[in-house]
């Protein structure tokens, strides 16, 4: 049965994570009187638990909330009230808010970052984040729900998502003021793995499998400008060409000055000065998984075929017949 007005909330927990009691907690007082939340527990990974959660949801929207994220206290009724204002829209997703809790400087950047990128990029999207985002039930089942073969683990799945939504005409909609605070601890080995093996070469692999290029997010004209100035940076500093990585790095400095203003005001000069690092290395990271995401994509192409030609049958052969398939019995032939 279908809730009338509810929402159906749904939490993949998949690891039980330490934070998930928190999470619920809030999620419970931010909800509606005909709000249904369902935790979801799968072995299977974040999307299969998300799909499971879609097939026994009661409600017409589904909002998908993270196991680490803390929505802010009217977060559904900002849903409620915009898919109620706009029949056409189809999904809609919200940002992390600019106060994530006390940690390190790697998770302050990075949380700070992920920020700064959904506030830039407010209005109509191609692409979707499931961290807390929120589709009509019917246009994601029709979409087939997350992929779970592909993405069996947190990855590009909402990105993907999105994608094809936006493809098949949704329209999906960025709400920067749908907010909430990420609880995740980041550190720098989790960071570099992260945009380099869930996100950079995954993104790749998804553009070259549906051949086509994106600006959505931190795939704006911005963000690619920002990766070459490091990289120019970088390479002229091997090079012993101090004043060229100096005025590249200058340029960046420049192109984002917004996002490091962001991150002074939150921690100060040393955040400031610590986030040009790692933004340079995020960047790089993002250069990098271009060409190991492309060998991938190759490899993956390479697999496929073998596996396609494998269980293609081949021409059974008679006892006693030649190796063209015909029988040593003059005008006869053999049949598979």
């Amino acid at each position: 049965m279908r809730t009338a007005g509810g929402l159906s909330i749904i939490v993949p927990a998949t690891d039980c994570p330490p934070t998930l009691e928190r999470v619920v907690a809030t999620v419970e007082a931010a909800a509606g009187p005909h709000d249904e939340v369902l935790v979801i527990k799968s072995g299977r990974g974040p999307a299969a638990a998300r799909n499971a959660g879609a097939a026994v949801a009661g409600g017409e929207i589904l909002v998908f909330v993270d196991s680490d994220v803390e929505v802010h206290a009217d977060a559904f009724a900002r849903i409620r009230e915009a898919f109620r204002a706009d029949p056409g829209l189809t999904a809609m997703f919200g940002s992390y808010d600019d106060r994530p809790p006390l940690g390190g400087t790697v998770s302050q950047f990075r949380n700070l970052l992920h920020h700064h990128v959904h506030q830039a990029a407010a209005g109509e999207a191609t692409t979707f984040w499931a961290g807390l985002g929120a589709v009509r039930r019917d246009a994601f089942l029709a979409a087939g729900g997350f992929d779970v073969d592909s993405y069996p683990t947190s990855m590009m799945e909402d990105i993907e998502l999105g994608m094809r939504l936006s493809a098949a005409g949704a329209r999906i909609v960025l709400d920067p003021e749908l907010r909430a605070t990420h609880l995740k601890s980041w550190g720098l080995v989790s960071m570099v793995r992260t945009d380099l093996t869930r996100r950079g070469m995954p993104w790749v692999r998804m553009l070259l499998h549906r051949r086509e290029l994106s600006s959505a997010l931190n795939l704006g004209w911005q963000h690619r400008a920002s990766a070459l100035g490091f990289t120019a940076a970088v390479l002229a500093a091997l090079a012993g060409r101090g004043r060229v990585s100096a005025v590249a790095t200058g340029g960046v400095v420049a192109l984002n000055w917004h996002f490091y203003a962001l991150l002074v005001r939150r921690g100060g000069l040393r955040l400031g000065a610590a986030g040009v690092l790692l933004h340079g290395l995020h960047h790089l990271t993002s250069v990098a998984a271009v060409p190991a995401g492309v060998a991938e994509h190759a490899l993956h192409r390479v697999r496929t075929r073998e596996a396609s030609a494998a269980a293609i049958p081949q021409p059974a052969r008679v006892s006693g017949s030649r190796p063209d398939g015909s029988s040593k019995v003059p005008g006869t032939t053999a049949i598979a």
